[in-house]
Parts: C-alpha cells; sequence; structure tokens
C-alpha cells in the first residue's frame, strides 16, 4: 500500500528497492545459495566445529584440564618418530598418487578405444576395487599378505622363489600399503579421466593427424593439454583423501612394524586414542593441514593461470 503522504521521491525510492529485491532474489544464483544453505550449514556443524574443536584440544595438557599453547607441537618436533611419520605420510600419499594416476590414465585410454556396447561392461568391472568398501578390501588383502597362508608366497614358491616377509619387514610393509591404495583408488581416476576423454573434440585430433602427429604426439599436445584441469583436481582430491586414509594401514600393517608403515592418521590413532593423550593426537592430525594447504595452493594456482591465459 502506497502512503499518499510520502513525499514522491521517498515513494519512487520504495519502487525501486523493490525492484531490485525482486531482481536480486529472482537470480539462479540467489536461488542456488538458498537451495544449498543448508548442505552448507551440515557442513559447518560437521567439519568446521570439528576442526577448531581439534585445535581447541593441541593446546591443553594430556588431561585436559590446562592451556599449555604449543607446548604439544614444539614437543613433538623433537621426536624423530614424528618426523619418520611426515617423511612416511608424504611418501605414502605421492607414490600412491602418482601410480594412480598413471595406472588410471592408461586404463581410461583403454576402455575409451573400446567400442561404445562394451565400455559399459568393463567400466563396471573396474570400478568394483573402489566401490567395495576399503575395510573389507584390505582384509582380503591381509590374507593375501598373510606370513603362513599368503597366496603370493605360495604362488612364488610355485614357481621357485622365496617367500617374502609382506609385512614383516619395513620396506616391503611400505609397498604393501602403497599397492593396495593404488588398486583401491586406481578406478577413481579412471572414471574422471575418461569423462575427461570424451569431452575431447575428435576434431583436434583429426587436424593433429593431418599434421602428421603420431601417437605419442596426439596425446602429450591434444589429449593432455584438454585434460590438465581435470588431472590436477583428481590428484588433489586424491592427495587429501590418501594423507588422511586411515583403514589402509591400520588393517594391514597397524603401523608396523616399528611404526615403519605409520601416517599421519593412524599415529594420530596411536597417540590419542590407545595412548591415551588426545591433545597430542590432535597435534599429531592437525600438521596435515599445512602440507595439503601447500600442496592446494600450487595446484589450484596453475588451474587459475592457465584459465585466464585462455
Amino acid at each position: 500500500m502506497v502512503d499518499v503522504a510520502a513525499p514522491p521521491s521517498l515513494i519512487a525510492s520504495r519502487s525501486r528497492q523493490r525492484r531490485s529485491l525482486r531482481t536480486w532474489l529472482g537470480r539462479k544464483s540467489t536461488i542456488a545459495f538458498f537451495l544449498a544453505l543448508p548442505l552448507i550449514a551440515l557442513i559447518a556443524v560437521l567439519v568446521v566445529y570439528p576442526a577448531i574443536y581439534a585445535v581447541h584440544l593441541a593446546m591443553l595438557n594430556k588431561s585436559m584440564e590446562r592451556f599449555v599453547g604449543f607446548s604439544n607441537f614444539t614437543f613433538l618436533f623433537k621426536r624423530e618418530t614424528f618426523w619418520m611419520v611426515v617423511w612416511q605420510s608424504c611418501l605414502f600419499a605421492i607414490t600412491a598418487v602418482l601410480f594412480k594416476a598413471i595406472i588410471g590414465f592408461i586404463v581410461a585410454h583403454f576402455v575409451h578405444n573400446i567400442p561404445a556396447k562394451g565400455q559399459r561392461k568393463w567400466r563396471g568391472m573396474l570400478l568394483v576395487p573402489w566401490v567395495i568398501p576399503p575395510a573389507m578390501s584390505c582384509l582380503a588383502w591381509l590374507w593375501l599378505f598373510d606370513p603362513s597362508y599368503s597366496a603370493f608366497n605360495w604362488l612364488l614358491v610355485k614357481l621357485g622363489f622365496g617367500a617374502i616377509p609382506w609385512t614383516g619387514d619395513a620396506d616391503w610393509a611400505r609397498f604393501s600399503v602403497i599397492l593396495v591404495n593404488i588398486w583401491i583408488g586406481a578406478p577413481f581416476f579412471m572414471i574422471m579421466y575418461l569423462a575427461a576423454l570424451k569431452s575431447v573434440p575428435e576434431q583436434l585430433y583429426e587436424a593433429a593427424e593431418i599434421d602428421g602427429a603420431n601417437w605419442w604426439q596426439r596425446i602429450w599436445y591434444v589429449t593432455l593439454p584438454m585434460m590438465r584441469n581435470i588431472i590436477a583436481i583428481t590428484a588433489l582430491f586424491s592427495l587429501i583423501v590418501t594423507f588422511a586414509n586411515f583403514d589402509i594401514v591400520r588393517v594391514l600393517t597397524a603401523g608396523g612394524p616399528l611404526d615403519k608403515t605409520h601416517i599421519f592418521g593412524t599415529w594420530a590413532f596411536r597417540v590419542g586414542i590407545e595412548g591415551g593423550d588426545i591433545p597430542l593426537g590432535a597435534s599429531v592430525s592437525l600438521f596435515m593441514v599445512p602440507i595439503l594447504a601447500v600442496a592446494a595452493i600450487f595446484i589450484l594456482r596453475d588451474i587459475t593461470k592457465r584459465g585466464s591465459e585462455v
């Protein structure tokens, strides 16, 4: 209802405000924001609050009764085991992500070149390791690595080779947990790269072939540049998940032998839950944040730079 006693300028101003409000509410971005608001609130409750609480815990003493500042962090810096865990976590994550990316890229090309009728069957079979719950997969691999009943060792002995201490030797134990992580995670890379391959225009390959490019040159100068953003985002996501991995190491080796396969997640559990020092365990888990932040900055900056060039 319009107030007839109000001056014309005030009436016009209110009218403009109502129109701008209707325009703002009619935007797709505004509608999308309101639709995503429940999810944003859920993430804030399930992610932001635990993260803030973890920082709070990391600054308390063992009994969680006294504020000690950064004492837990300085204590960790003086422990050799901590630096060994940092090294093993980086080795585990970088090696696993690198091989998952290579294997996923090769398998994606294999599936992409299969006729359309057979692709669905192959995609379904190759996704099985990723779909199965990791704990169940690790139990099956644990049986394959078992020192007494190892199927791998039985086959090696039949072929005339010696048995391998898959989880009893530090180097072989590291190899085993990385192998299982690659087996579980490679299908994710495969399906992401396969989707990216299908988005590459065939005209680019035809033009490269006309110019005399061989198979490798077409991959290097056409496929990889068109897939670089997908490759970077997939690698970053997998790096975050692999760094925070827990179940594979916990089920296969429990961090042994002699803590040689511990990563951040399993060592934080050992120190915080099994050792009864929750603040120190929280301090261990928080060390993943700066490492992953640096990786995310470099990867996302490269993507933004390429986007601005385009």
